[in-house]
């Protein structure tokens, strides 16, 4: 039985978001009407969960938090001569702030899971998880769920999404296909094919197993 780990599957769903966050940025049509603003937005909305997870680095990290919130506020009031400079600013200081955040992610994968492994039994440990899960309301687990599941491997996924449904009792195939919402096609068809059910299952609601 693998070892209770309380960062990798949230770490890898963060890591695939933030790594998305700065392709679109990078590619993102800053000549369009809105779209200065709509990245500001994503952005700012994104940023504070990166910094509450930061706190042990907050010294070295709040410049570069404030830069980019200061540069994603300014971005919808820019001249259109000078979009394409501010936009790659803004595009930098985000790619500075992921940086600093792998750092802390790495740390806490490689330093304190393993003190936790040495000085915590799994008891103590299955409470951690447990009181974590206790504190989330069924929108923020659904919440949580979207944005691991795709970045996780098969079989990690299908565990994940077999606990998810058999908690779920009579409306088991609405919850899977709930769940599965921001799987590709492909991710999909493979969880379908290791929870040996098939794909239209979850397309006839509660009640049907």
């Amino acid at each position: 039985m693998p070892k209770i780990d309380l960062y990798r599957n949230v770490h890898m769903g963060q890591r695939a978001r933030l790594f998305a966050l700065a392709v679109e940025l990078g590619a993102a049509d800053i000549s369009r009407p809105g779209t200065a603003a709509d990245q500001a937005e994503f952005l700012r909305e994104r940023a504070p969960q990166a910094a509450d997870a930061l706190e042990a680095e907050h010294v070295r990290l709040d410049a570069a938090f404030v830069a980019l919130d200061d540069l994603a506020r300014a971005l919808p009031a820019r001249p259109v001569d000078t979009l394409a400079d501010a936009q790659h600013a803004l595009y930098l200081a985000l790619n500075e702030v992921i940086s600093a955040y792998l750092a802390h992610l790495h740390a806490e994968e490689t330093v304190a899971m393993p003190a936790l492994w040495e000085y915590a039994d799994e008891e103590e440990l299955c409470a951690v998880y447990a009181s974590f899960r206790a504190s989330r309301t069924p929108e923020q687990t659904l919440t949580d769920v979207h944005r691991m599941l795709p970045a996780l491997p098969p079989p990690t996924r299908a565990a994940i999404v077999h606990d998810v449904i058999e908690a779920a009792a009579e409306q088991a195939g609405s919850t899977l296909a709930a769940v599965t919402a921001t799987l590709s096609p492909d991710q999909r068809s493979r969880l379908y094919e290791d929870l040996a059910v098939p794909e239209a299952w979850a397309l006839r609601g509660p009640g049907h197993a």
